[in-house]
């Protein structure tokens, strides 16, 4: 049996091998960037890495299939994340159990950009007027759905609507610039919903310690803005962690330390990688880190988590920082209970 385990690791790590590329490209063109933001102090933490590990309500915003692998009748969880140039986000998601195998979620996630200041081209000495003050919205609710269908087994489903509102425009319908005399304007609302279906799956490897996870976020129809069309921002992603002390047969309650490597492909970029390792004492105390590979900005993670169960209840705190580059750092926050 090991030796059918260690064979299938390797086929799974060479197949992680071709995508593994170290340059970023772009490939294309996606709009509603806001469902790329990350969600869940625990998964940032290490390295950005969500398609495995997260057993609580939070897994919805990276596998729907992870909700197959939850204790309780019941988990709540909150996020903020303070990010760049004042622009922040938070989510919230909550999962029910229906049944023995399987679990019903409900999520939101809302973007908190801001006031900006609106300027159109016009034909004066500085090359444009203000239009005043605009603030843009954007959020999305989602419905998920998982049965874990063995013990090895688990797949999941996620409904959602994205909604975006950038403010009013304007465009032109004839002429050719700001000085030309058949110059026509006219204004437009930039705001769209969108429906996506998010479709993920899990598998254990017997007692090994060892699991393997996909997904597919963001499949949608084109939206158009004006007179240009794009898409959601639509990847795949697979993932393979290890349960370190239980594949070396050392496993024990004080002491847990998982190691993982994920694979995003997105539409607009090269495959990003990402890696990440945790370490638990008594199931309590979690100290994390991770690193992101192909990533403009993004790089170094880490992080901290208690979990505290009182009664039948669980308490949860998570926080991580992400280097950003020429933009500092980044920080997340997440509170959950399970009952």
């Amino acid at each position: 049996m090991k030796n059918k385990i260690y064979r299938a690791l390797i086929i799974l790590i060479i197949g992680f091998l071709p995508i593994t590329g170290w340059s970023v490209e772009k490939k294309a063109q996606v709009g509603f960037r806001f469902l790329e933001n990350p969600i869940s102090a625990e998964a940032i933490a290490m390295g950005g890495m969500g398609v495995l590990g997260i057993e609580n309500a939070n897994t919805v915003f990276w596998n729907p299939s992870g909700l197959g692998w939850l204790s309780n009748k019941t988990d709540m969880t909150a996020n903020f994340t303070k990010g760049i140039a004042d622009i922040n986000y938070g989510a919230f998601a909550g999962a029910f159990r229906l049944g023995n195998s399987s679990m019903l979620a409900v999520d939101m996630t809302f973007m908190d950009y801001g006031e900006f200041n609106g300027t159109i081209r016009a034909d004066n000495e500085t090359g444009f007027t203000e239009t005043g003050t605009f603030i843009p919205t954007a959020y999305a609710i989602g419905l998920s759905y998982a049965q874990r269908v063995s013990d090895r087994f688990a797949y999941g489903v996620r409904l959602k609507y994205a909604y975006q509102n950038l403010g009013s425009v304007t465009v032109s319908t004839s002429g050719t610039d700001v000085d030309d005399s058949l110059l026509v304007t006219d204004e437009i609302m930039l705001n769209h919903g969108e429906p996506a279906i998010d479709i993920g799956a899990t598998y254990k490897f017997a007692d090994s310690g060892i699991r393997f996870g996909a997904v597919i976020q963001n499949v949608s129809r084109e939206v158009t803005y004006v007179r240009e069309a794009f898409p959601l921002p639509f990847s795949v992603s697979f993932s393979l962690n290890a349960d370190v002390l239980r594949l070396l047969n050392k496993d024990n309650d004080l002491h847990k330390v998982i190691v993982g490597i994920e694979s995003t492909h997105p539409r607009d970029y090269k495959e990003k990688v990402k890696f990440g390792i945790e370490y638990c004492y008594l199931n309590t105390f979690f100290i994390r880190a991770g690193y992101r590979v192909n990533y403009d900005q993004r790089g170094l993670t880490f992080g901290l988590g208690l979990n505290k169960k009182i009664g039948n209840t669980s308490l949860r705190f998570d926080y991580s920082y992400e280097t950003y580059g020429v933009f500092n750092g980044v920080n997340t926050f997440t509170i959950g209970s399970a009952f």
